[in-house]
This record gives C-alpha cells, structure tokens and sequence, in this order.
C-alpha cells in the first residue's frame, strides 16, 4: 500500500511574492481612486481650471457687450466718431463698430427706407424730423455746432468778414439747401442780409471743405467743427453770434440691444462728450 504525498506548501520565498503582489495591487487601486477624488474636487489642473480656460472670450465678462454696431453718422461727426469708435472698441472687446456718414437727410432716407443701423447721429434736431419715429428706441443731445467761414491759406479772397461773400469777386461755396449745414447757411444769410456770391453747392460739409482745401473757392461756410478737424489746411473766419446758427446734435438709438446701448451710453458719458468737444464741437 502506497503512502499519499504529503501536499507541498508555497516556500517562504513564493510566498512573500504572493504577498507583495497583493500589496501592490492594493496600493495602485488606492492610489487611483484618490486621484479620481481629486480631481472631482479641483485644484491644479481641476476640472473647474480646464472648463474656464476653454471657455471663449476669455479675460472678458460673460455680461459684456457682444456683437456689432451700425452708426450711421452726420459727414461733420467723422473724425470725432472714428475716435468715439476706436476708444469704445478698446474697452469692449466683444464689440465691434462700424461707422458710415454722410449727410443727416440722406441717412435719415435710409433708415425710413429700411438701411440696417444701430445708431443715428444727426447734425440738428430739425434733422430728426422726418425719421419715422417708431424707429428711434431713445433720442438724446450729446454736442452742438456752429457756422463758420473756411478759406484757403493765404486767404486770396481777402474775406474777413459774413458781408465779404457778398462781393463778386469772391467765390463761395455752401452745402445743399436740402442739408442742415446748407440750411444754417441760408439762416446766417438771412440774418446778415447778404446775397453770397455762390458758385457751388455741395452734398455734404466735407465736399463743401474740399472746395476751399483744392483752391477751387475763396470761402465756404461749413461748422467749427470742419475748421478745426482741418488742422491747418484752411482758415476760419469767425461769423458773429448775433447772426451765427447753432445746431444741436442728436443721437438716435435704433436698436435695444446690449451692444448699442453701451456704445450711445458711452457717446453721452463724460469722457464721450469730451472727446467730441475736442474736436471742435460745444456742449449740448
């Protein structure tokens, strides 16, 4: 009868890997759910850091302004807008602005006539006047004007005074009747009693300034403001307040959109109103 074979146990050796590479196991799966713990509850590398930096529009407020506004702007308002849209775009990223001008009863035109704009500013109330007034969300005055004579360098017409168009030999120039600058023209006409001696008149206010900065007039009655943002390539000649016309400046929201309100917002704040007035034009 043949004795069982006694079962062989695990030497001390076999057995203390068995052990260790329990032990192991045991220390990854820790180790992993802790750093799944971690994780769920942020810090470097966090999910809440990895959400914000994907986030587009990073370094800005999610309540800024977005989005693009139209301005459609009197011809005389040019370099003061290009300066209000520059600066507005620096302090709001998400926003861009696009600026068109011309003269104040054209625009007006388009806009009765269904033109896209998020923003109106005129040269004038009376310019407002023919606006189809369920368009306008707000109208309010930021600025105002008033007449002034341009000549050339040298000033060959020898004008120094309103009653100095009046001579024939002195070729003046104005803008359309149709036009708030025309319009004022023909007011300081008036009050001065004087019949001008023109030769030409043109669509807008820059046209009319044109005429004197290529020396194809002795004088064109434009705005301050026109003289001033000239720097340099023509002169003015001040008309007297007693016979001048003073045109208040309008600005016509056409939409409600965040975007629009900060930016006509920003055109009637301190620093807009500032910023206009340093290119010629007075208080509202």
């Amino acid at each position: 009868m043949r004795t069982p074979r006694a079962v062989r146990r695990p030497s001390g050796r076999s057995a203390r890997t068995t052990t260790n590479a329990t032990t192991t196991a045991t220390t990854v799966t820790t180790v992993a759910l802790a750093a799944v713990l971690l994780a769920a509850c942020g810090g470097n590398g966090s999910a809440d850091s990895t959400d914000g930096a994907a986030k587009p529009g990073a370094g800005t407020s999610a309540d800024s302004p977005q989005g693009t506004v139209t301005v459609l702007a009197a011809a005389s308002l040019t370099e003061s807008f290009d300066k209000l849209a520059k600066d507005f775009e620096a302090a709001h990223p998400g926003v861009t602005v696009r600026t068109s001008y011309g003269s104040s009863a054209t625009l007006v035109q388009q806009v009765d006539n269904g033109a896209p704009a998020s923003v109106l500013a005129l040269a004038g109330t009376a310019a407002a006047a023919p606006l189809d007034k369920s368009l306008a969300k707000d109208t309010r005055t930021f600025a105002s004007n008033v007449l002034e004579i341009a000549v050339p360098p040298g000033n060959p017409g020898h004008v120094t005074s309103i009653s100095d168009l009046a001579k024939p030999t002195v070729k003046v120039v104005t803008c359309a009747d149709t036009v708030p600058c025309g319009k004022a023209a023909q007011a300081t006409f008036a009050k001065a009693r004087i019949v001008p001696n023109v030769v030409s008149k043109e669509v807008d206010v820059k046209a009319t300034l044109a005429k004197v900065k290529l020396a194809e007039a002795d004088a064109a009655v434009v705005y301050h403001s026109d003289v001033v943002a000239a720097k340099g390539s023509v002169t003015g000649v001040a008309i007297p307040s007693q016979l001048n016309t003073r045109l208040d400046y309008p600005v016509v929201a056409l939409s409600d959109d965040a975007a629009t309100k900060a930016f006509v917002a920003y055109v009637l704040s301190d620093a807009g109103r500032a910023t206009v007035q340093s290119f010629g034009f007075g208080a509202p």
